[in-house]
């Protein structure tokens, strides 16, 4: 069967890449197109068969991926550029299936287009619609045929509304268990990277450019105010290079800094997993922090002050951390806007490392977490529940 999968960010070309494995495994004779990032393509080009009718890469998510309501704005005539371009290659390549990733905003006019000429419209990682802009359930209902959930309050959230859906669990945990960074030894990833055998702080920016911009200062005062104190003034402080950025998006912040700060590119769970705590944007990397077992703090601020006021009228949820969601209390602090400062990430940070007690309560709300999320192999199960679906017969 013909695939075409659509992913606009960092998170869906994760996701996208596991669910493409899962499908090759069940499909032999998959014949994959997509939007998304090198994990996926590098799936592509180590499966896919000799023959196959276009599939590939069509465009990286790093072309398109804009943060907030105004930075969408204005990017509206690129976007609606986008997307025309996508309508006619599904159109012309003609899929069985059409596999959306999160990234409402693009994706909900795939949906739209890609049913009203008769596709068949998956939806993988669901739309964040318990958290805002609820109304989209009507669209979910009307373009999208199943729709592929992976967050436990997801599933009565989406009874409740009438949504038809499937849960396996979710993929995350796989994606973390089976990675690299979770079978490598500290002193091999320090080695390879040419570290010193020195406690690290990790800090994750985000992934968009609007997210580095807006974190990067406030990362590098949180350094140098860590360096500052006698017991931190031998740590080193690592920043997680986002896929699909380069060395020049961080340059700026951090010419004449007086503390440690390094970047390293493509070893965000290692450099996680082997740090004494982290700052973590919010996202699913706050979500990997937690499955990867590492201490952290959530620091998040918008681009913008009207993205910011407009989120703060529409945005109904109590928390902005999955983690957090997901066992409905505040298992990690999150600092938001004007509270996302390096004096509260310094307090925040110290307390993880020097309070015993209060990073091992964090700790055991991670096993919660990580127990709701449920068991291995969830991009497998959706990889078989989707060609399941493709394989039902269609009613009159």
């Amino acid at each position: 069967m013909k695939y075409y999968i659509i992913a606009g960010e960092a998170s869906g070309d994760l996701h996208g890449s596991n669910l493409m494995k899962g499908l090759y495994k069940e499909d032999p004779d998959a014949d994959i197109r997509f939007w998304g990032g090198d994990l996926m393509n590098s799936v592509y080009l180590a499966c896919r068969k000799d023959g196959m009718s276009g599939g590939g890469l069509v465009r990286h998510y790093k072309e398109g991926a804009i943060m907030g309501f105004w930075e969408v704005f204005r990017k509206a005539r690129q976007l609606l550029g986008n997307v025309r371009f996508c309508e006619k290659d599904i159109l012309s390549w003609k899929p069985d299936v059409v596999i959306l990733i999160d990234y409402p905003g693009f994706n909900f006019k795939i949906a739209e287009c890609t049913h009203k000429h008769g596709f068949k419209v998956f939806y993988y990682i669901a739309p964040k619609v318990w958290a805002s802009r609820e109304g989209r359930i009507k669209k979910l209902k009307k373009f999208v045929d199943k729709l592929f959930i992976v967050f436990p309050f997801e599933i009565q959230y989406f009874r409740k509304k009438g949504v038809d859906f499937v849960y396996e669990g979710n993929p995350l945990i796989d994606a973390i268990d089976d990675s690299p960074a979770s079978n490598e030894s500290r002193k091999d990833f320090l080695e390879r990277n040419g570290l010193k055998d020195k406690p690290i702080i990790a800090m994750l920016a985000g992934s968009r450019k609007g997210e580095i911009s807006t974190m990067m200062p406030v990362l590098r005062e949180f350094a140098e105010k860590m360096t500052a104190l006698p017991q931190y003034g031998g740590y080193q402080f690592i920043v997680a290079g986002a896929p699909a950025r380069n060395m020049e998006d961080y340059t700026p912040y951090l010419n004449d800094c007086k503390a440690d700060i390094k970047v390293l590119f493509g070893q965000t769970q290692s450099i996680v997993r082997n740090a004494e705590a982290a700052v973590v944007n919010s996202g699913t990397a706050s979500l990997e922090t937690v499955l990867l077992g590492t201490p952290q703090v959530v620091g998040f601020i918008m681009g913008s002050r009207i993205t910011y006021a407009i989120a703060k009228k529409i945005v109904k949820v109590k928390y902005i951390s999955l983690g957090n969601l997901i066992v409905d209390r505040l298992a990690f602090k999150e600092f938001i806007q004007a509270d996302c400062n390096a004096d509260n990430l310094v307090a925040e940070v110290r307390a993880l490392i020097e309070d015993q007690a209060y990073r091992q309560k964090m700790l055991s709300e991670y096993a919660c977490i990580r127990k709701a999320l449920g068991g291995r192999g969830a991009s497998a199960a959706v990889a078989k529940a989707m060609i399941r679906e493709l394989s039902l017969p269609v009613c009159d």
